[in-house]
C-alpha cells in the first residue's frame, strides 16, 4: 500500500500543485495581487541558500511550491490508500495542507501565524489551499480506487450504516516478516 501511496501521491500532489497555481493566477488577474516568494524563502531558509536582498530567484519559489505540493501529496494519497476518500477526506487534508505551510514558514521566521494577516489575505490562502486539497484528493482516489477497496472501506461494509458494534476485520498477520497478499 505504502509503495503505491507512494507514486501516487507524488502524481496527486504536482496535480494539485498545477491546479492550485492555475487558479493563484486567475485569482491575481482579478485582484491585482502580485506574485508571492514566501515558498522561495522558506525554501532558502531551510536549505542554507543565500537571500538576495530584492525578489527571490523564480526557480526556488517554483522548487518550493511544486515540492511541497507533491510531498504533501503522499499524505493525501495514504489516506485515501486507507479508505480516506472523497469530500471529507479532502476538507480534513486542507487543513493539512494549511498546517504544513504554516509550520514551515513560522519555524523559519518567514511567515507569521495567519491570525494576525488580514483578513482577505488569509481568505485567499485558505481558498487556494483548499483548491490544492480538493485536486490532489480528486487525482488521489481515483488513483486508489484502482487498487479497490481501502481497509476502512471494507471494514464499513462489513455492516452499512453507521454501527458501533462492529468489530475490526479479521488481522492477515505476517509471516515471514511479509504481509500476506490482499485478494484482488
Amino acid at each position: 500500500m505504502l509503495k503505491r501511496a507512494l507514486w501516487q501521491g507524488l502524481a496527486a500532489g504536482l496535480a494539485g500543485a498545477a491546479v492550485m497555481t492555475l487558479a493563484e493566477k486567475v485569482e491575481q488577474r482579478v485582484t491585482g495581487r502580485p506574485d508571492s516568494y514566501v515558498p522561495a524563502q522558506v525554501l532558502a531558509r531551510l536549505a542554507g541558500l543565500p537571500e538576495p536582498s530584492g525578489q527571490q530567484p523564480r526557480w526556488q519559489n517554483l522548487a518550493m511550491h511544486y515540492g511541497q505540493g507533491a510531498v504533501v501529496g503522499v499524505l493525501r494519497s495514504v489516506m485515501a490508500q486507507a479508505g480516506l476518500r472523497g469530500v471529507w477526506a479532502s476538507s480534513v487534508f486542507t487543513s493539512l495542507r494549511l498546517a504544513n505551510d504554516q509550520i514551515l514558514e513560522n519555524a523559519t521566521g518567514v511567515g507569521a501565524p495567519p491570525l494576525t494577516w488580514p483578513r482577505s489575505e488569509f481568505v485567499i490562502d485558505v481558498l487556494h489551499k483548499s483548491i490544492y486539497a480538493f485536486a490532489t484528493g480528486a487525482v488521489a482516489d481515483a488513483l486508489a480506487a484502482r487498487d479497490g477497496a481501502g481497509p476502512g472501506q471494507r471494514h464499513a461494509a462489513m455492516r452499512p450504516g453507521r454501527q458501533s458494534d462492529v468489530g475490526p476485520l479479521p488481522y492477515e498477520g505476517r509471516r515471514n516478516g511479509r504481509v500476506p497478499a490482499r485478494p484482488r
